[in-house]
């Protein structure tokens, strides 16, 4: 915890055979929440080169859902992380800390993380990662960079939650504001990761519809939350994983701020050109209604569709 800022994570465990079973999960075909109930001993996984880590998959691509991102809670006892902590040079990483002290190098900079840190490691960097004397806990979001002829990419940087102003909306009277670790403007960052606040009784008060995906993992307090057409209720260490255009709105609830963690990614090019790590998950959906033809370069591939009656 980070001054009055409250970071929710899972600490794993089991429950008692005594317990009712049947809790908020649901997967469905706009949208999934998985609750912090779920995030037990039994369902942790491994990564290779990481050391006394274990880690809670929140989400991955999956094709004929939402396609673009990866989402892990990141456990590392005292000593542990990684000095090849991802394989992949086109993925860039967002990490956001929420308990815990360590040390992040990136491209020979170092830096402190603490509760609140937010850092950002660009694609093809070098870096490690390690726990400083204590369990480090942090959200690691995966993202491959698409990049942009004319564009800068962006370089690594780490910052502070308690040294971010919160941005009102506006007519709102403080009721909903969003923590910006990136300049929305900085086209270079095609993904950010953001902390949006509602005080209790703040409303979003229409249903968002747009083409980001989205992953939300909630903070602190509680909340009903309409995604598509239904309505859940969600509370601190509950995730939701939203497909494209699935309609969202939100009712905050309960005594304290509701707070979560959201991601954004911005889609900077045409969309019959993506980076090619990710065209197979595109093919994957796109062979139950179209044959896909592919032309792949090093960097990038072009999709063509052609549309085919028989599969429909």
């Amino acid at each position: 915890m980070t001054k009055d800022k409250k970071y929710f994570f899972p600490t794993g465990g089991l429950p008692s055979q005594m317990d009712i079973m049947t809790q908020r999960a649901v997967f469905k075909t706009a949208y999934a929440v998985i609750p912090r109930g779920t995030m037990r001993d039994i369902v942790t996984s491994f990564l290779p080169h990481w050391n006394k880590t274990r880690l809670w998959v929140l989400a991955r691509p999956l094709s004929g859902f939402s396609e673009t991102f990866s989402q892990y809670i990141m456990e590392v006892s005292p000593g542990g992380g990684s000095t090849k902590p991802d394989t992949d040079p086109h993925a860039q990483s967002i990490l956001f800390v929420t308990d815990g002290i360590g040390d992040l190098k990136v491209n020979g900079a170092k830096y402190n993380l603490r509760s609140g840190s937010y850092a950002y490691v660009p694609a093809g960097s070098d870096w490690e990662i390690k726990a400083d004397g204590t369990t480090l806990r942090f959200h690691w979001i995966r993202k491959a960079y698409v990049a942009v002829e004319g564009i800068d990419t962006p370089e690594a940087f780490v910052t502070h939650e308690v040294d971010r102003a919160i941005d009102l909306m506006p007519d709102t009277n403080g009721a909903w504001g969003t923590t910006r670790f990136v300049d929305p403007d900085d086209i270079r960052y095609d993904m950010h990761v953001n902390i949006v606040t509602l005080q209790p009784g703040g409303v979003i008060p229409f249903e968002e519809t747009h083409v980001m995906e989205h992953g939300l993992y909630v903070l602190q307090g509680k909340a009903v939350y309409k995604l598509n057409q239904d309505w859940v209720e969600v509370e601190a260490g509950d995730f939701m994983w939203l497909r494209a255009f699935c309609p969202q709105a939100c009712y905050a609830g309960g005594s304290e701020p509701f707070r979560y963690l959201l991601l954004n990614y911005l889609q900077t090019q045409d969309i019959f050109q993506s980076n090619y790590l990710y065209d197979l998950n595109l093919m994957l959906f796109l062979t139950r209604r179209y044959f896909v033809f592919s032309i792949k370069s090093k960097h990038m591939a072009k999709l063509l569709f052609v549309k085919c009656q028989i599969f429909h």
